[in-house]
């Protein structure tokens, strides 16, 4: 979410936000000590959740059925079942922005990890596990301590980062399917209670705390110039479904096993998410094997009749989303027009008894109908485990290992902390503890801003804040420039900040808000020395004047740091951190507000001068690209070794080139099959050495391009990546195990993944290794 690390950890951890000695029930059913629902078969264990949910849902009325459908879901005391809420939000920390959490006990605060963009930054898996990991212990801790009525938790965000002026681009892992859905993969595992590799949980254990992918699909536009996601028709071509929305849900339900999803409030080629049979029944539960529970987004069903003008009927609505797989509702339309739509026939009471049992099934798989949890498998897990140690030691590595080197003119980070005699540090960022820590954040337990974080370096530091806010409006730039001209050093700590770029608020520009600029600028001509510019935001900037000025020697890219994220910067900026984190997006020149938020294509149509998106198709000028960092260390890669260059792969049939293709030959990844896929895997080693004297924590990604770019395919595309931490000079062997119908395969434009015949090359960094595939 060094430092004079032991000062300021002393201060963090003496300041923990938990622990009163008073503690409350957590709700559950089931008690063993009620004579009343001793005898229920939903409460024997020795039955199957399957078995258990049917025997509930079959001593319910309709009143206390469709009483379920919705996100606060009330009690049942005629079956000792208490009231259940849904929605609890666990985004990169326990938060109270649902209802299932509250902080109004003994527990007040939460672990605050860095924004997830910033931490996709890492390109560290194991990493977004462990955060996974803290952010269910503290859920279930707050959850046993009476604070939670709900442990059902509406995270991660794991949509592509399609669009730069996206509000809640900010909450996801970027532009990448792969990175997406591993970090999906990773946090989920995390937070459920599996294990880093999966496989620890079976679907008869309990669940530490149930995570929830979202949202599904294709849902990366709030509010733009007047179109907003409840109405939007995002029209996608099978192709980017196949190869760039679905992929990260897909490795969601199969390899993170994730108890929920949410369907989002958008529609898609006409069809609203939620009321998709075909998305949440026959692709989710159906070629994916979804087994848990779909809940709407808040309101999302209500707007299929009142925004989109789907439904009908409200009925319609309720109908259309029941019979299309979903289960519960966040809001009051299902408990408000349910029990209509049964009796003017447009649902059968089949399909809120098929809802009702995913929704207990899940209850149960949480251990909340089985007595009182304290004396189960998470019994143990207490206050005393909220804001520990060692996750806040966590939430400074996620911080320290995301943060991105734009820019080092000359080397002038990091800064000395023996010879720099007095600093000036400048911005409306720079004081501010909540700007750290982004949207969908809870009370953290300790947020230490960057301005008092590099005064624990530098005691000669004078602040000037700049701006009257983050937007700029005014600036007092001569004051500014003045305590500049007597500082040894300037750091400016600018960007942006949740009235900039938010949910329901997506941006109109690319730059830096008001007069932030000129201020920079002003600041950056009137110091001794080149500057240090530190950006805070969760879309990219055009710093292009920053990044060709001069006077301006340092740029660093912190999203939203986290509570942590004060203390991580200042030990980068003076070197008690070797940075190494990569951006996780491309970051766009400000002319690319001329594209269209609402175009959903990814791929580039030249005649049209559209560019395309993302760095595996976007043809347009680039402030920075994906990938991109640099560090107080030189690296280099060497490919040393692939066991197979040349892949033979013998499908049921070859096809001959597609039109547009450099390929004479291609098969269908379908027709090759799983265990032929499996056989084929192979391995390559890259040898990665660290030239610098510091030691670091280096990510090493690995692309695969075509030896001859075709129209439609990506110019290149990540197959794999890892972090690897190396001292000075070292050198290590980074494996990477690939899969040619997963790593090495492209989506044709009905949505069928095939592998061309011919060369491709597998790159990282400037080092190429050409690979040749063969089909007979």
């Amino acid at each position: 979410m060094s430092f004079h690390l032991s000062l300021l950890l002393t201060i963090t951890f003496c300041t923990t936000l938990h622990i009163s000695t008073e503690s409350t029930q957590p709700p559950y059913a089931c008690d063993s000590s009620n004579p009343l629902t001793k005898s229920y078969p939903f409460c024997k264990t020795s039955l199957s959740f399957t078995q258990r949910a049917n025997d509930l849902v079959s001593r319910l009325t309709l009143d206390e059925k469709v009483s379920q459908l919705v996100n606060s879901a009330p009690g049942i005391p005629r079956l000792g079942i208490p009231a259940y809420e849904w929605w609890s939000e666990a985004l990169h920390g326990i938060t109270n922005a649902g209802k299932g959490v509250e902080f109004t006990g003994g527990i007040v605060g939460a672990t605050s990890f860095p924004q997830v963009i910033l931490t996709a930054a890492s390109f560290d898996a194991n990493l977004w596990y462990r955060i996974g990991q803290a952010i269910g212990t503290e859920a279930r801790a707050v959850y046993n301590e009476g604070e939670a009525t709900g442990m059902t938790f509406w995270a991660p965000n794991i949509n592509i980062f399609r669009d730069p002026r996206w509000g809640r681009g900010q909450e996801t892992p970027g532009e990448d399917p792969l990175v997406t859905g591993k970090y999906a993969v990773s946090f989920v595992r995390g937070i459920q209670g599996d294990s880093f590799g999966g496989g620890k949980l079976k679907d008869g254990d309990h669940l530490q705390a149930s995570a929830c992918c979202k949202h599904f699909t294709a849902y990366d536009l709030d509010r733009w110039h007047g179109v907003t996601r409840y109405a939007f028709d995002a029209i996608v071509t099978k192709q980017d479904l196949a190869d760039t929305y679905q992929p990260p849900f897909q490795s969601c339900i199969q390899q993170a096993k994730a108890s929920g999803i949410m369907c989002a409030y958008n529609r898609v080629n006409g069809v609203p998410n939620c009321a998709d049979y075909n998305l949440l029944t026959n692709i989710a539960r159906g070629q994916w094997n979804f087994n848990g529970y779909i809940t709407s987004d808040c309101d999302a069903v209500s707007i299929i009749h009142d925004a989109q003008g789907y439904a009908k009927e409200p009925e319609d609505a309720v109908a259309d989303v029941l019979k299309a797989g979903m289960d519960v509702n966040c809001g009051s339309y299902l408990q408000n027009h349910t029990k209509s739509a049964v009796m003017k026939k447009k649902l059968p009471v089949s399909q809120i008894d098929r809802a009702l049992r995913n929704l207990f099934v899940v209850r149960m798989r949480l251990g909340l109908f089985n007595g009182n949890p304290k004396n189960l498998i998470y019994g143990n897990i207490g206050p005393n485990l909220v804001c520990t140690k060692e996750h806040l030691t966590l939430a400074l590595e996620a911080a320290r290992n995301g943060i991105v080197l734009l820019k080092n003119s000359a080397k002038l980070l990091p800064l000395s902390k023996t010879r720099t005699s007095s600093l000036a540090v400048i911005g409306p960022n720079a004081n501010s503890a909540n700007t750290l820590i982004g949207n969908y954040a809870g009370p953290p337990c300790r947020s230490i801003t960057v301005l008092a974080a590099i005064q624990s370096y530098v005691k000669n530091t004078v602040y000037n804040k700049g701006c009257n806010a983050v937007k700029c409006t005014s600036a007092s730039i001569s004051e500014a420039v003045d305590i500049a001209t007597k500082a040894d050093h300037v750091i400016l700590v600018m960007g942006l900040d949740q009235n900039e770029e938010r949910e329901d608020f997506d941006r109109v520009d690319l730059v830096l808000p008001g007069l932030q600029q000129s201020l920079i600028t002003s600041v950056a001509k009137a110091a001794k020395k080149p500057v240090i510019l530190v950006l805070l935001c969760g879309g990219p900037v055009d710093v292009s004047f920053a990044k060709y000025n001069p006077k301006i020697g340092g740029i660093l890219w912190a999203g939203y740091p986290g509570e942590a994220g004060g203390t991580a910067l200042a030990e980068i900026i003076f070197g008690d951190h070797n940075p190494g984190g990569k951006l996780p997006l491309t970051w766009y020149p400000k002319d690319f507000v001329k594209v269209p938020m609402t175009d959903m294509r990814m791929r580039p149509q030249p005649s049209k001068s559209y560019p395309g998106r993302t760095y595996r198709f976007y043809t347009g000028k680039k402030v920075y690209p994906f990938g991109f960092g640099l560090s107080y260390s030189r690296y280099s890669y060497n490919i040393v070794s692939v066991t197979e260059s040349q892949h033979y792969l013998n499908p049921l049939s070859v096809k001959q080139g597609l039109a547009n293709s450099s390929s004479a030959q291609y098969m269908l990844v379908s027709e090759l099959g799983t265990e032929s896929c499996e056989k084929a895997r192979f391995s390559a080693t890259v040898e990665v050495q660290n030239h610098g004297e510091m030691a670091g924590k280096h990510p090493v990604l690995l692309f695969v391009k075509q030896a001859k770019h075709s129209e439609g395919m990506p110019m290149k595309q990540l197959v794999g990546f890892q972090s690897v931490a190396l001292d000075g000079g070292q050198k290590a062997a980074v494996e990477f195990t690939l899969n040619p119908c997963k790593h090495l395969s492209v989506a044709d434009e009905n949505g069928q993944m095939l592998i061309n015949a011919g060369s491709q090359h597998l790159v990282v960094g400037d080092a190429e290794y050409p690979i040749s595939i063969i089909l007979n």
